[in-house]
């Protein structure tokens, strides 16, 4: 049996942070803690880029952008969608999670750090509170996910 794991290692990778702007409160915090993340795994601040969207709804179109240029081997993206009173939550937080399309048509790991929470509250719980910080759990995965996919063989066309 042939196992293969994606090592914890950032060394050298070249990460893009697709960041929502909308309930920048708690989004702050995840950017926070993804490049906490990032850095402590052996990602350079240098090979650290950071795109603000205005709220969740924008971020696959620019994660495509950011991943199909080559320039970077994994994308995290982040936001926090809480839910209202009305059908809103459902069309962006839909929109946003269309990441895992980007992901797919690329070949390049996109990982999803974007809350949908029934309140404000679960979100900050969320974003480095008594529920730790999903932004650094989506760079970890960003990481895992770029070294898994540079040690399985290369698709063949």
């Amino acid at each position: 049996m042939h196992v293969h794991n994606g090592s914890l290692d950032g060394a050298g990778l070249r990460v893009a942070l697709v960041a929502g702007r909308f309930n920048e409160l708690v989004v702050e915090r995840l950017v926070a803690g993804a490049a906490d993340c990032l850095r402590r795994h052996g990602v350079a601040d240098d090979d650290i880029t950071l795109a603000w969207v205005p709220g969740s709804f924008e971020i696959p179109v620019v994660a495509r952008r950011l991943a199909a240029s080559g320039r970077f081997d994994a994308v995290v993206t982040l936001g926090a969608v809480v839910r209202g009173q009305t059908a809103h939550f459902d069309y962006v937080a839909g929109q946003a999670a269309q990441v895992g399309r980007v992901a797919d048509e690329t070949g390049v790991p996109v990982a999803f750090g974007v809350l949908t929470t029934e309140t404000f509250e679960q979100a900050v719980e969320r974003a480095g509170g008594k529920l730790g910080n999903k932004g650094w759990d989506a760079a970890l995965a960003a990481i895992e996910t770029a070294r898994l996919l540079a040690d399985l063989p290369k698709p063949t066309d």
